[in-house]
């Protein structure tokens, strides 16, 4: 079976990639290595990629379809995981145009290449960010019509092309709906990732709010696991990927603080209004139809990652938050 991963190098792409490896795929990744955060990280988490049978990397802009589509009518992807995206909820506001072209327009293009080539499965990767205003904890029943900031609303629009491509062509599409992601290789742009690096070093440390926020924070391992469970042929589905257990800010600090033996200095700034107070997911529907739940608990999650850290801290020394 062959699997075309966009991104890749990212976060939740290298995790992916590893996992469809492991399970004997043959993966064919793509990614532009974009410097949103620092290319180095998503340097080294391809070098880990390339060195692996059955992997095969190729540079390439996800919106740019004449060249994803000689890659796709080459190598013939039984699955497509779209994981290629603009993250961040606040960068968003300041060039929704990107956000828009990779998270939209570059969803289209894939689900036209899905239709051309007759792939068998779609995958894609969305967010709980849809969830603003809702009531809490997050199904999938639930409406997802106000998004709050360009990030959502890419994502939202990408979800509903998905349903129509569904309907039109058939294709079998299941949409992940991500709840903030952690773990080791994660983001340097989120919290965690941030708040470890800033707290070892003796550096401040910003909080938006009084950090009674909460997250239904989800270890890259699991989401891995759901990413690639989510390859089951179940039509259209849209399936919540969290860890159903939220925590706020404040305790997060406070177990990197133990887990580092280090305290934080912190500088509190004003709540954007974009960012959404708390997320929990309902993660009913991953457990019926993907016979999937979360497997690391938070505090061993940040036990590994505050290791992880430790074990690479020279080479994370030089990344750029």
């Amino acid at each position: 079976m062959k699997s075309l991963i966009t991104g890749c190098a990212g976060f939740i792409g290298h995790k992916t990639c590893e996992e469809f490896l492991n399970k004997g795929y043959e993966v064919f990744g793509i990614d532009d290595l974009n410097d949103y955060y620092d290319v180095q990280l998503k340097l080294l988490r391809l070098k880990t990629l390339t060195s692996k049978k059955n992997f095969t990397f190729k540079k390439v802009d996800v919106t740019n379809k004449n060249s994803v589509e000689k890659i796709v009518r080459n190598f013939l992807p039984d699955i497509i995981v779209n994981l290629a995206a603009r993250a961040g909820v606040r960068a968003s506001i300041l060039n929704p145009y990107i956000y828009f072209q990779v998270n939209t327009m570059a969803t289209l293009n894939l689900l036209e290449l899905a239709k051309k080539y007759k792939s068998k499965k779609f995958i894609f990767s969305s967010t709980s960010s849809l969830y603003a205003g809702q009531k809490m904890p997050f199904t999938e029943i639930l409406p997802v019509n106000e998004p709050i900031s360009p990030y959502a609303a890419s994502k939202k629009s990408a979800e509903v092309t998905c349903y129509t491509y569904n309907y039109l062509y058939g294709i079998d599409i299941t949409i992940l709906r991500y709840f903030t992601v952690y773990g080791p290789w994660g983001r340097p742009d989120m919290s965690i990732f941030r708040f470890i690096k800033q707290i070892d070093e003796g550096k401040k440390i910003i909080v938006y709010g009084d950090g009674s926020q909460s997250r239904d924070f989800t270890y890259i391992d699991d989401i891995g696991k759901g990413t690639f469970l989510a390859k089951k042929s179940l039509g259209f589905e849209i399936i919540n990927l969290g860890s159903d257990d939220p925590h706020d800010l404040k305790e997060v600090i406070r177990t990197i603080e133990n887990l580092l033996g280090k305290k934080a200095e912190i500088i509190y700034k004003a709540f954007h209004p974009s960012d959404m107070k708390s997320t929990w997911a309902g993660i009913e529907k991953a457990k019926k139809l993907l016979g999937w739940t979360p497997a690391v608990s938070f505090n061993e999650g940040l036990k590994r990652t505050v290791e992880w850290y430790i074990e690479n801290k020279k080479q994370i020394s030089r990344i750029q938050i």
